[in-house]
């Protein structure tokens, strides 16, 4: 246990994002996600599991990374869009709004496909289990000011 440190946040997760760089997305995946092998072919090399739902995951991570709003051409967090009903945030979603939202973003919805091509360039993938459907998402790590 670290003073100041979420708990939920293993010490390969936290070995992850302090390798992480300015401009780098990590990928926060549902049960569903075919999570190792989009892992294997991150920087990191593998997914790094995670105990808890994907909105669990957001809360703790953001606890130590910030969102980099830097490139107006990527939206710095995006979750993936239903494919039967485009128009309607999931439920791990709707879950997620108020945590982006507090620090100044918003979630843009990607379609599935272009989620995938999005998330392949992660340098992290985290598995959670979070059991509820399109409970994906993706965020770009920001600077880190002293």
């Amino acid at each position: 246990m670290l003073i100041g440190v979420d708990p939920r946040l293993t010490p390969e997760l936290l070995h992850a994002l302090a390798a992480m760089g300015h401009g780098d997305q990590l990928t926060i995946v549902d049960a569903n996600y075919p999570a190792h092998a989009a892992g294997l072919a991150t920087p990191w090399g593998r997914c790094v599991d995670f105990g808890g739902t994907s909105t669990d995951a957001l809360d703790a991570i953001l606890s130590l990374v910030p969102i980099d709003p830097f490139d107006p051409a990527r939206p710095p967090v995006q979750a993936m869009q239903q494919v039967d009903r485009p128009d309607t945030l999931a439920p791990a979603v709707e879950d997620a709004v108020p945590l982006i939202r507090a620090r100044g973003h918003e979630i843009a919805m990607t379609e599935r496909f272009a989620f995938y091509e999005a998330a392949a360039r992660s340098f992290v993938i985290i598995r959670t289990r979070e059991f509820r459907v399109y409970g994906n998402f993706i965020v770009r790590k920001g600077v880190i000011t002293p």
